[in-house]
């Protein structure tokens, strides 16, 4: 059976920081930008004949993790060890050695994580035993090495918060109101024509009073940007 352990229950004093400021977090509604896996990212590595394959997904919940888990397990029945980790944006860590000693094998995959702030991620490593006993450093050494190479292979993603709007204009105004939301670091997601003109666009959280304003001026107080929602959404973060 597996060994479970969530980090976020922990009762020492650093979880219990960790837990007094996401509850500041939720409260206040402070949105910020995180990092996600860009995509499905695979590696394998041989250390003394032992094979480690790593497979890093993103993820959006427990039940995304354990699917994923499930679905490596079952592909990798005959190995000796499927190590994991995940964690979720919000706090849940969860880690499993699966037979192996303890801290020798999930845990180091977990650190991979949590020292690249990544989040919504969960890892799978595949072991097939070499007949070579690789001692606890060099287990650590070899699942946190097939981890970070598979979370390499997915890419990053930097996550942000946006605003989404809908901004109904007159034809005649519309490539103008376009080059504002450009102006303003938005993006036009799309336009409905009809009877009225209306763009849909994607800007920065918090920047929609300031476009509004914008809008006034360049319109004389006639097209006005409309908060629907707030989403995360970003593009691939390269790493210096």
């Amino acid at each position: 059976m597996d060994n479970w352990y969530q980090i976020e229950q922990q009762s020492n004093t650093e979880a219990k920081r960790i837990r007094l400021e996401q509850v500041f977090y939720f409260r206040v509604g402070v949105m910020e930008n995180y990092l996600v896996p860009a995509g499905v990212g695979e590696a394998e590595i041989i250390e003394k004949r032992s094979k480690f394959i790593a497979c890093v997904v993103p993820i959006g919940d427990e039940g995304a993790a354990k699917d994923e888990i499930a679905r490596v397990k079952a592909k990798y029945h005959d190995a000796r060890h499927n190590c994991w980790c995940y964690i979720i944006r919000g706090g849940v860590e969860r880690y499993s050695e699966d037979g192996e000693p303890q801290g020798t094998a999930g845990l180091p995959m977990l650190e991979v994580f949590r020292r690249g702030g990544v989040f919504d991620v969960c890892c799978v490593v595949t072991r097939y035993f070499g007949g070579i006993l690789l001692g606890p450093g060099g287990l650590s050494r070899a699942y946190s090495g097939a981890a970070k190479l598979a979370l390499e292979n997915a890419g990053v993603a930097e996550l942000k918060p946006w605003d989404r709007v809908e901004v109904a204009c007159p034809y005649s105004l519309l490539a103008r109101v376009k080059q504002e939301i450009e102006g303003f670091g938005g993006v036009t997601e799309g336009v409905d024509y009809g009877e009225n003109t209306v763009l849909k666009a994607l800007l920065p959280a918090g920047s929609p009073e300031d476009f509004n304003k914008r809008l006034a001026d360049v319109s004389a107080g006639a097209v006005k940007a409309v908060v629907i929602g707030r989403e995360y959404a970003g593009q691939e973060y390269a790493r210096g």
